[in-house]
């Protein structure tokens, strides 16, 4: 027979209870590990260990997340472990994130980015370098420069056309044994010049190539990216293997030279030619919640050659270039100029407009990875080599992910059933909270109206004029959701059954 507190809490879902087993109150950890490349199973028990901890504590250190000394040692020793790698960590969540895109329709986003996890250690050596930084000048007059120690992380996010997070793609960890500047490095060598394959930002090529691997319908896939990803090998990889690209403009790259032009004529480059388009029209659109501006916005198919040192080993190519900028942008602020290139057919404005939609969603990455910094504190870490930090941040991108996962599918599908995203043990403990107050809040079990409760345990004020639950404040509902969660599980003395 079920308490009278938790039949309550549960008449939503006609007595749930009845059905569910407690094996549910992990469902989305074990949807993630269930195809972990670890080599035996006492370390795959030990990763579902970890990702239980650490998804009911984020944000807090090892020790502290697994509880007593016996745990945090068990922790260290896996991340210590020769056997154990960052993929290996991720293989589980990189098939489920193929199933989830399997499992949904349209175009598929893949949000490429880079990001730096800085630390503070004695000996830097041990983790590596990432960077120098010009930290001011001492009392003596002497510059200051700091050299940053860390790891690098690329990553490539699937995300929904309505900017749901599907899960991570493929991941790409790094440091560099002596940082050099690559500055003093191009007075001597032309980077255009240099094979793609010994450079870091080989790496953009490697993830597309690894997210086509495993998602299997590059027909889908839009791989976005900032300026950095500007890069013609890229192109032409997206274009032997049958997928999209919807990049940043940085370079102005050499284009055909139409017939009249002299061979240093401006007009035997990309922005010249895409200059001399006419504007398509005009499009309005939300910077902030009270703000709107209007962007002209042209576009123009430019025969786009190869750098000249790769000429002979790529082709030139036929791209769409979109330009888009702003009319009149308020004092104190720099104009949006968005100057973006793709694989894709552009016929009208509209379709301009939709691929400026699509790039706007590229900081959905960097949202993904602040999750990783300031919610979950992933630069808070202790481990002192770069192998144990880069299975650490491997098993805290899988918990930020389902944060931000949370977050956005709520925004995504508000009247979805809530258990489409949490677990039973979370809906039981809002319930639980729910029936326990004067006047409850929850009145329709929907996935927005769950997600609300969660943002107000983190101090989510729920106004009329605020913004809908950021990530953060789910963070820290989540955390004391979690805690609750746990209390009311060590506080039952009856049970269903």
């Amino acid at each position: 027979m079920c308490r009278d507190s938790v039949c309550d809490a549960e008449s939503r879902r006609r007595h749930g209870c009845e059905t569910k087993t407690s094996s549910g109150e992990a469902a989305w950890q074990e949807e993630e590990l269930s195809t972990a490349a670890l080599p035996d199973k006492r370390l795959a028990r030990r990763l579902r260990r970890l990702l239980d901890q650490m998804s009911a504590a984020p944000g807090k250190p090892i020790p502290a997340a697994c509880g007593d000394w016996a745990a945090a040692k068990a922790a260290y020793r896996f991340f210590d472990n020769p056997r154990v790698t960052e993929h290996g960590v991720l293989a589980g969540h990189f098939a489920a994130t193929a199933a989830r895109v399997a499992a949904s329709e349209g175009p598929i986003l893949i949000l490429q980015d880079t990001t730096e996890f800085i630390y503070s250690r004695a000996q830097p050596g041990k983790i590596g370098f990432t960077k120098t930084i010009n930290a001011g000048r001492y009392k003596a007059g002497q510059p200051n420069v700091l050299t940053l120690c860390g790891v690098l992380m690329h990553s490539s996010l699937a995300v929904t056309l309505t900017g749901t997070p599907l899960g991570l793609t493929a991941v790409k960890f790094w440091t560099r044994t002596k940082f050099k500047g690559t500055l003093a490095l191009k007075r001597h060598i032309n980077p255009t010049r240099v094979p793609i394959e010994t450079k870091e930002s080989y790496r953009w090529l490697e993830n597309l190539r690894q997210s086509i691997a495993l998602v299997g319908a590059p027909e889908r896939c839009v791989h976005v990216g900032d300026r950095e990803s500007d890069i013609y090998e890229l192109y032409c990889t997206a274009q032997d293997l049958g997928t999209s690209f919807l990049v940043r403009v940085q370079t102005n790259r050499l284009a055909e030279r139409p017939a009249d032009a002299g061979p240093h004529d401006p007009a035997n480059r990309v922005f010249t030619q895409l200059a001399a388009a006419p504007w398509a029209g005009r499009h309005r659109i939300t910077i902030d919640q009270d703000e709107t501006t209007w962007l002209r916005v042209k576009f123009a198919a430019i025969n786009t050659l190869p750098p000249v040192g790769k000429q002979k080993r790529y082709s030139p190519q036929v791209l769409t270039y979109i330009h888009a900028l702003e009319e009149d942008p308020p004092a104190g602020r720099e104009p949006i100029d968005w100057k973006l290139v793709t694989n894709l057919p552009v016929e009208d404005l509209s379709v301009a407009v939709e691929k400026l939609g699509w790039y706007a969603l590229r900081w959905k990455a960097e949202v993904f990875h602040k999750v990783m910094k300031s919610g979950c504190r992933a630069e808070e870490a202790r481990l002192e080599t770069a192998e144990r930090l880069a299975k650490f941040l491997a098993l805290i991108a899988v918990v930020s992910w389902r944060i931000f996962f949370v977050t956005m599918s709520a925004r995504a599908k508000p009247d979805a059933a809530p258990d489409s995203v949490l677990t039973f043990a979370e809906i039981t403990a809002l319930d639980q909270i729910d029936a326990s107050r004067t006047r409850p809040r929850l009145q329709r079990p929907t996935l927005a109206a769950y997600l609300l409760q969660i943002a107000m345990l983190g101090g989510y004020l729920a106004r009329k004029q605020d913004p809908p639950p950021g990530n953060m404040v789910v963070w820290r509902g989540m955390t004391r959701l979690h805690d609750i969660a746990f209390g009311i599980s060590i506080g039952s003395s009856r049970r269903c059954g």
